[in-house]
């Protein structure tokens, strides 16, 4: 994503918008929603819906009726109803949209209690607001030593301030329930404005914070993920990867949402395949299931006396030889299967243009040594007189 504004300098370098996720064309704010009926006309006698939607500091959108027919479009900064006073958002969706997007939501957009949209903020509106977000990193800062003193078992992760800076949120998250009552006092004391204390989950704190991953992208609940369900360990364990915390948990210090990205086609893909558990019955002795592959549909066992010795067999031959198992009979050894699946690899690539290898300059150049007879030879000829 990226707006006009975040192109590339002169010298190749990204200028980017410096907006801090407040662009105007809205083209590289947090789950963005791409407007593709923005270029239709509505048909005739119909009526534009009179609901937008605005967002706020990071990820925080609200829906908002537009009663005084105001024609706004994406990237229009607007004054909005709240609960004392009033906020400064962006609008980032117009028009029918917006309807999928509440129903989307569970939103009533029939209902009269649905906040309304004042006015588009004038430059003093945008002063105040722009001053407010000024004061957030050190209020945050402050507030996090005041929760210090008191022994207070949370981590205030953010702060918003509300548009005309009467009000502020401050988003904790803690393992317990905490008593921050004292702490209200405390910061109302020092700061001279009303406080709100609001907590959020670890996932929560990291969609609000952003970050870069593992895979080198950014977070999936920072651009796009909405709705973050739950992921367990046996998520890794159907996808056969090694149960490492360290890899397995995500900024937030939870499980990956991506584990469950892929489940519903691994999950689909073992109803065919022989369980974990499986054990084969054969005349050389036992064998038990140590790994499968389901992409290419192999099974290693191995028997109780060589554990070590692991034989590949396909899907298909270890049904066999468990059908073969319920009728009482036993299979040989695990060796002849294994000796009807070694075929030659066929080669996928081949120097058809008589290239050199790739690793030619990585060989250290050998000297040519010349026969030690020969220069003997050459020293003994007499010289021509």
């Amino acid at each position: 994503m990226g707006c006009s504004s975040c192109s590339t300098a002169k010298d190749g370098q990204p200028r980017g918008c410096k907006n801090n996720g407040t662009c105007g064309t809205d083209g590289c704010n947090k789950l963005t929603v791409f407007d593709w009926l923005s270029n239709m006309s509505l048909p005739n006698g119909a009526k534009p819906f009179d609901c937008v939607e605005v967002r706020f500091k990071n990820s925080r959108k609200e829906f908002f009726r537009n009663t005084e027919n105001l024609t706004l479009s994406i990237g229009d900064v607007v004054a909005t109803q709240a609960q004392s006073g009033h906020d400064v958002g962006m609008v980032t969706l117009t028009g029918e949209l917006v309807k999928v997007q509440m129903k989307k939501k569970k939103e009533d957009y029939h209902s009269p209690d649905l906040p309304k949209i004042y006015r588009r903020a004038t430059q003093k509106d945008i002063d105040k607001w722009q001053k407010c977000r000024g004061r957030e990193e050190e209020i945050k800062k402050r507030s996090r030593e005041i929760a210090i003193i008191l022994g207070l078992q949370m981590k205030i992760s953010d702060v918003e301030f509300q548009g005309d800076g009467s009000k502020a949120t401050f988003y904790y998250t803690a393992e317990e329930r905490v008593d921050f009552r004292q702490l209200i006092k405390d910061m109302a004391k020092a700061f001279g404005i009303r406080i709100e204390m609001r907590q959020i989950g670890y996932r929560q704190e990291a969609q609000r914070l952003g970050g870069i991953g593992s895979c080198g992208r950014e977070l999936c609940c920072s651009t796009w993920l909405t709705d973050f369900r739950s992921v367990s360990t046996s998520s890794a364990r159907y996808q056969q990867l090694s149960l490492n915390p360290q890899k397995l948990a995500g900024q937030c210090g939870k499980l990956k949402c991506c584990l469950n990205y892929e489940l519903d086609m691994y999950l689909e893909a073992l109803k065919d395949f022989p369980s974990s558990d499986t054990k084969l019955h054969t005349e050389k002795g036992l064998a038990f299931c140590q790994k499968a592959d389901i992409f290419k549909s192999t099974l290693w066992f191995s028997y109780r006396n060589e554990p070590s010795n692991w034989h590949a067999l396909s899907k298909d031959q270890v049904v066999e030889i468990i059908q073969k198992n319920k009728k009482k009979e036993k299979v040989a050894s695990l060796e002849e299967y294994v000796a009807d699946n070694s075929v030659e690899e066929e080669k996928v690539f081949e120097n058809v243009v008589g290239q050199d290898s790739l690793t030619r300059f990585d060989r250290p150049k050998r000297r040519k040594k010349r026969n030690r007879k020969s220069r003997k030879n050459q020293k003994r000829r007499p010289k021509n007189v």
